[in-house]
């Protein structure tokens, strides 16, 4: 069955950063465009980033755009997500996600970002 571990949360201070991890198991990686989505304290699901089957093409939501850097590596089945410049807006619980635009979607159990001094 389809599996997203996410890992790399953490508590850090204003301006600094996180690497977030994506384990995936049970589909072909490879084929598939990977997401990452948050969800802020009290707050809905919100899209970050995303890139394509190949690592080739990634997009990103304004208020990330600069900051954050999607990537991934086929060979590890892992999607990553470096984010500088880290906001206490940017707090929230973050979810890597398979599929997120198709009725299949399908996301991780998430991993926790804090941003605070």
């Amino acid at each position: 069955q389809v599996q997203l571990v996410e890992s790399g949360g953490g508590l850090v201070q204003p301006g600094g950063s996180l690497r977030l991890s994506c384990a995936a198991s049970g589909f072909t990686f490879s084929s598939y465009l990977m997401s990452w989505v948050r969800q802020p304290p009290g707050k809905g699901l919100e899209w970050v980033s995303d890139i394509n089957s190949g690592g080739g093409s990634t997009h990103y939501a304004d208020s990330v755009k600069g900051r954050f850097t999607i990537s991934r590596d086929n060979a590890k089945n892992t999607v990553y997500l470096q984010m500088n410049s880290l906001k206490p807006d940017d707090t929230a619980v973050y979810f890597c996600a398979k599929d997120w635009y198709s009725p299949s979607r399908y996301w991780g159990q998430g991993t926790q970002v804090t941003v605070s001094s």
